[in-house]
């Protein structure tokens, strides 16, 4: 497999994790949406990452969709979200805010790296600053201890730090750790953890616009 997108975009970097938790072996296509946009596009018509070439030559496009595949190669018994019930409506619960949160995170990222100075606008930079704090909030409301179902790590984890960690990355002064205390915690012990540091962004992976 081929896992196409750079680490500095957190669906790139969940869809990684999850392959190194999984035991799926992969190689990687660094490309950018933005230096490299004409070769994503032929790996997925929207120019968009991640993108997954399988070994047979299909490619998957969008991490959720990647996901699935891969909790279906996995069988029941190793998938990352739960199959049904009270714990896999939790998990997708907090896999869409951790979502939602990275979507509103780079969005301030282009607004303020495609705009002159003095045209950005604060504006609408105040909004996504406010749906980003408050889906923040509600994952820690949820108290992950340690981990976001209790006892069971998974795709909800894997979400919510990859999530964390970009707006560390990406913007730092968002990232105190002392606002979202069990958050913070949560993500720190994820990335610990083998899976999360083989898939931490290079230094030639700076933030420029992760995109789903």
């Amino acid at each position: 497999m081929l896992l196409v997108g750079q680490y500095d975009s957190p669906y790139v970097r969940r869809v990684a994790v999850s392959l190194h938790l999984l035991g799926i072996p992969f190689e990687r296509g660094p490309l950018s949406v933005f230096g490299d946009f004409d070769a994503v596009r032929r790996r997925n018509p929207l120019g968009r990452v991640p993108a997954l070439a399988l070994d047979d030559g299909e490619v998957l496009v969008d991490s959720t969709a990647i996901l699935d595949h891969l909790d279906e190669l996995a069988g029941p018994e190793r998938a990352l979200l739960p199959r049904s019930g009270a714990e896999r409506r939790r998990a997708l619960q907090v896999v869409a805010l951790a979502t939602g949160c990275s979507d509103k995170a780079a969005a301030m990222v282009y607004e303020r790296a495609r705009r002159a100075p003095g045209k950005v606008d604060e504006a609408w930079l105040r909004r996504l600053r406010t749906q980003l704090e408050g889906g923040r909030a509600a994952l820690e409301r949820l108290r992950p201890s340690p981990w976001f179902l209790g006892g069971g790590f998974g795709q909800a984890d894997v979400t919510a730090a990859t999530m964390l960690a970009f707006v560390r990355l990406a913007l730092p002064e968002l990232a105190a750790p002392e606002r979202l205390p069990g958050l913070n915690r949560h993500a720190d012990g994820c990335e610990a953890l083998p899976a999360f540091v083989a898939t931490r962004p290079g230094p030639d992976e700076v933030p420029g616009g992760p995109t789903a």
